[in-house]
């Protein structure tokens, strides 16, 4: 719990984000230290003058016991980089949010994801098909992850929650200020169904300029993302921006040449995202179709001696299974019957044949 109360405390300060805080607290030794650090050792640290001054001016008004007990007050966990809830996927992305604030409950579940995401003003083909998608992929055991707005955000959350699936919405404000206002009440059923996620402070309120920068959280919690539909400058292609930095696979869905929502869809096709027409399709490309199984399997399946030792030799590089058996020490088949509960657990996968690697 200290440890989190200066996460807390830093995310209260303007100017200090990701790669501040790694700097401070790699010079600094701890987030403790980094936070009781006098100017001397801030410069040192590289931090600029004005957000030095910012944390200067935070530590003396800022009770951070007091503002833990108003986070539980609210409802709300937090969760930060070290913590082993917080997302796994969105851990592995660069500049990786130090603390997010949520609202609901994050699970294993969700490790299985995917983002749906599109314009605010769908056309009737949009909205059938972000409830055909969103409902199957919730009903294959996939998380559907959007952003709450207007239009293919919303069709997404009420399909999956519909469908008896999971959630995950994340704002561009604070999780206790759900936006928009007419989705309130869907707010209320996602944090029963999943989660509210964001990385603003309690209170933040839903400008403009908060919105760009979470689409990165939306790309981060996810296994690929699904373009439904988008106009030539949405909000939409911001996501699909960061989801290519962070090594996701693109989806979008082909719409008529003649419709303005379909432009940056047609477009992303042009320029090499997948083509999907149906979920089933998009399950199979990010091997995702065994997702309920998988996640089963890996909470019920005992880890025995064999997959442990095959689990520290497997990495992102492909490895013969006969060099994986021999550097385990194994037979052939116990080296097959072990990387076959591994790739059931979602922990290994095959690269090519007789090729393992460890899955994402």
């Amino acid at each position: 719990m200290d440890h989190l109360r200066y996460y807390l405390g830093f995310n209260l300060v303007p100017g200090i984000g990701p790669a501040r805080l790694a700097r401070l607290q790699g010079y600094c030794g701890s987030l403790a230290d980094a936070w009781h650090a006098d100017a001397f050792e801030l410069a040192a640290a590289g931090l600029e003058a004005k957000a030095s001054a910012a944390l200067v001016a935070a530590r003396a008004r800022l009770d951070l016991d007091a503002e833990l007990e108003r986070v539980a007050a609210a409802g709300v966990t937090l969760l930060c980089l070290d913590d082993p809830g917080y997302p796994r996927l969105l851990r592995e992305i660069p500049g990786a949010p130090p603390l997010l604030y949520v609202r609901g409950a994050l699970t294993a579940a969700d490790d299985w994801a995917v983002a749906v995401v599109g314009t605010r003003a769908p056309t009737t083909y949009g909205r059938d098909a972000t409830l055909r998608f969103s409902g199957e992929l919730a009903r294959a055991g996939v998380t559907v992850v959007s952003g709450l707005a207007l239009g293919i955000d919303t069709v997404a959350h009420e399909a999956a929650i519909d469908a008896e699936g999971r959630t995950l919405a994340v704002l561009g404000c604070g999780v206790d200020q759900p936006y928009p206002e007419r989705n309130r009440r869907l707010a209320a059923r996602i944090i029963e169904q999943g989660a509210l996620i964001s990385d603003y402070p309690l209170g933040t309120m839903p400008i403009p300029a908060n919105f760009p920068p979470r689409n990165r959280i939306i790309s981060g919690l996810s296994r690929g993302c699904l373009v439904v539909e988008a106009g030539e400058r949405s909000g939409a292609l911001i996501t699909v921006g960061f989801a290519l930095e962070q090594g996701r696979d693109v989806f979008a869905l082909p719409g008529p040449i003649f419709s303005r929502q379909s432009v940056g869809c047609n477009r992303l096709i042009r320029d090499g995202a997948g083509l999907v027409t149906n979920a089933q399709d998009l399950l199979a490309d990010l091997e995702l179709t065994t997702a309920s199984v998988q996640r089963e399997a890996r909470t019920e399946i005992p880890g025995d001696p064999a997959e442990a030792a095959l689990l520290q030799l497997l990495s992102y590089e492909p490895t013969a299974i006969d060099e994986l058996g021999r550097a385990a020490g194994l037979s052939a088949p116990a080296t097959a019957a072990a990387l076959a509960l591994l790739e059931l657990r979602g922990l290994a996968r095959q690269a090519a044949p007789m090729l393992y690697v460890l899955a994402r």
